[in-house]
């Protein structure tokens, strides 16, 4: 049986995934959609400063987000001067970390789906007096929905499998920032590996299951592609 912390935990963690998949879905679609068609020189730039999060220790992103996050810096007397509390140490701390550190698992999928298209189906809605709204409506979207699919489950995933820069931005605060990766080490800490086992059993059937849904959905789309190109 999963304690009252327990279900208090996952219930924050499933907030936080929600949350933090919904935002990056949005503010993604822009970005991904310029390094899919720009042939700007700082488009490698670009895509590697997005890329970041996976290849640094979540530690490094972590404290240079505390920085940002301080009431001594620009972002933080911005932040005092509008009314907003600090950010570290707080639910609103952690999902703007978190944003960051899932970005790539979001923009990336979408990028690939996006360049997918090609350019004729979007010149021909245009010589058919599509606006930008309605190309992105009727021939974008459609077209890349399978990379928004695996964008959502890599996100949502990323997010609820967060340690390092959850600990060093959020801490372990009851009902604020303490999720569920939070809630196994500090049952492990205290030596209550029942209780550890159960939450890691969760979090892996709730992995598997992502994982399943984005492979499904790839292999779905290499089939379409294959007989699309027949």
């Amino acid at each position: 049986m999963l304690s009252p912390d327990d279900w208090q935990a996952l219930a924050l963690t499933l907030k936080l995934a929600v949350l933090v998949t919904t935002l990056l879905l949005v503010f993604s679609t822009p970005i991904a959609w310029w390094l899919a068609t720009t042939r700007s020189r700082l488009q490698g730039f670009v895509a590697a400063l997005i890329a970041l999060p996976l290849v640094l220790p979540p530690t490094v992103i972590g404290f240079y987000l505390l920085i940002v996050y301080a009431p001594a810096s620009p972002f933080g007397r911005l932040l005092e001067t509008v009314g907003i509390p600090p950010l570290a140490f707080s639910f609103e701390g952690l999902v703007l970390a978190s944003m960051v550190y899932s970005l790539p698992f979001v923009v990336q999928p979408i990028q690939n789906a996006m360049a997918a298209i090609g350019r004729t189906p979007i010149e021909a809605a245009t010589m058919l007096g599509a606006n930008r709204w309605q190309r992105f409506r009727r021939v974008v979207f459609p077209l890349a929905k399978p990379g928004y699919v695996v964008a959502a489950a890599l996100g949502f995933a990323h997010t609820v499998g967060e340690f390092g820069i959850v600990l060093m931005i959020g801490g372990s605060i009851p009902n604020e920032t303490r999720v569920v990766s939070i809630q196994i080490y500090d049952q492990v800490e205290s030596l209550n590996f029942a209780a550890a086992h159960r939450m890691s059993a969760i979090v892996i059937l709730l992995a598997l299951t992502l994982l399943t849904l984005v492979y499904t959905q790839l292999r779905a789309s290499s089939v379409n592609q294959r007989l699309g190109d027949a």
